[in-house]
C-alpha cells in the first residue's frame, strides 16, 4: 500500500498562550495551527508574564504546562513566550524561521494585533486568527472552581 503525504501551506508554525488547566479549546487550537503547518512551535508564557499581564498567577506551574504542552502529538517545538508585546513575538518568528502565526480570532482586528499582522507581512509572515471554543477557558474553570 503506498502511503500518501498531504502537503500543508506552511513549514513553520507558531501559537502561544498560558495553557493553565489544558482545556478541550487549547487542544482545538493546536490541533487546527498543526493541520496547517509541517512543524508547530508553541510559546507557553512563563508565570512571571502571566503575572505582569493578567495579574493572577497561574494554578499549573510553569514547568508542568511546558511538560503537558510537550506531551502533545500536534506539538514539534515548546519554547518560553518571556513577552506579550509586539518586539517579543516578532523576535520569535524571525529566531525560529516562522512562515505563518496563528492566534485566537477574539485577537481579530485589536490594535495590537492589526500593527503585529502589518509588520509580520512585510516579512512575508501570514497571521491566522482560529476559531475560539465558546463556552470554556481557563478563566471559567478558575471561576467554576471557586463555587
Amino acid at each position: 500500500m503506498k502511503e500518501t503525504f498531504e502537503t500543508k501551506k506552511y513549514k513553520v508554525g507558531f501559537t502561544a498562550g498560558v495553557f493553565d488547566m489544558f482545556h478541550i479549546g487549547h487542544l482545538n487550537v493546536l490541533k487546527k495551527a498543526k493541520e496547517q503547518c509541517d512543524f508547530l512551535i508553541v510559546g507557553v508564557s512563563t508565570d512571571e508574564v502571566v503575572l505582569e499581564n493578567k495579574h493572577k498567577r497561574p494554578i499549573i506551574p510553569f514547568d508542568e504546562r511546558m511538560k503537558i504542552i510537550e506531551s502533545i502529538k500536534y506539538v514539534d517545538k515548546v519554547i518560553p513566550q518571556e513577552s506579550y508585546d509586539i518586539e517579543g513575538k516578532i523576535k520569535i518568528a524571525i529566531e525560529n524561521n516562522i512562515d505563518v502565526m496563528f492566534v485566537g480570532s477574539d485577537w481579530k482586528g485589536t490594535d495590537k494585533w492589526n500593527k503585529l499582522e502589518s509588520i509580520l507581512k512585510e516579512k512575508n509572515i501570514d497571521v491566522i486568527y482560529l476559531p475560539h471554543t465558546d463556552g470554556i477557558s481557563s478563566s471559567i474553570l478558575r471561576e467554576k472552581i471557586k463555587k
